[in-house]
């Protein structure tokens, strides 16, 4: 929810790999500015567990140091162990075809409700409501599937995996197949539930709400987008915004 609330103004809120993915693939976001985006989500997620590593260093080596070494070494990469702070594992016994499913439905319910939250004509979610309810959908998803083994975040993952690694040795890298299945199936799901969106919720003749329209406005309006604010002149008296030749209609159709 910070996350959003704090980047959306700079980036859009991208802090999912999978997101900036569909908006290259259907929204025309450049492909050069997206995979820049998906560099620094990853290098920020890797950072951030170096940090969190750094903070709780004392009481990461106290509890290896206390405990036997079979029990560290049984425990040392799965989510009880303390590499399992930093990346995703399952437990040894866990089947990956669950792990996989149990990913998959879970990244599948997290777009949808993001992408419910970013339609336009959604008139129950203005647009100072979206990062919670997005973040409610994470945090439903993580209280209730986290046990069988759940990522839903690339960069999430492979920032904290690389961190594991970083500081543990290749061994963090966790068993042989989990590793991709936790990196990679929020990518598909995403594209799937964006679609699904698209196909089955999605109404363009539906039209803006009046917090919606001055939402895009303000994005349509920026100083490097358009028109400098103090030149600005906006007809407000029909269902559009004219803007110096510029025109901002009102339906989802045209956002």
């Amino acid at each position: 929810m910070l996350a959003i609330t704090i980047c959306t103004g700079t980036s859009g809120g991208h802090f999912n790999p999978c997101i900036t993915i569909v908006e290259m693939l259907f929204k025309g976001f450049p492909p050069l500015k997206g995979a820049r985006f998906i560099v620094s989500q990853i290098l920020g997620a890797y950072i951030a567990c170096l940090l969190v590593y750094a903070q709780w260093s004392t009481l990461i080596k106290a509890v290896e140091t206390a405990l036997p070494p079979p029990t560290l070494a049984a425990i040392q990469y799965t989510p009880q162990g303390p590499a399992g702070i930093f990346a995703f594992y399952v437990s040894p016994t866990a089947s990956l075809g669950l792990a996989f499913l149990n990913e998959f439905v879970s990244d599948f319910f997290i777009a949808t409700v993001i992408f419910g939250c970013l339609d336009p004509s959604n008139a129950l979610v203005p647009p100072s409501m979206a990062p919670v309810l997005i973040a409610m959908a994470y945090a439903a998803v993580i209280w209730g599937f986290t046990p069988n083994g759940l990522a839903a975040n690339s960069a999430r993952d492979l920032g904290g995996r690389f961190a594991a690694m970083t500081i543990w040795g290749r061994d963090a890298a966790g068993r042989s197949g989990y590793a991709a299945i936790a990196a990679l199936t929020n990518i598909p799901a995403t594209i799937l539930a964006y679609l699904f969106y698209e196909f089955m919720f999605y109404d363009s003749d539906r039209v803006v709400p009046q917090d919606r329209r001055e939402f895009y406005d303000i994005l349509a309006l920026h100083r490097r987008n358009g028109p400098a604010s103090a030149a600005v002149v906006v007809d407000t008296s029909s269902n559009s915004s004219v803007v110096h030749g510029k025109e901002y209609l009102r339906t989802t159709e045209r956002v």
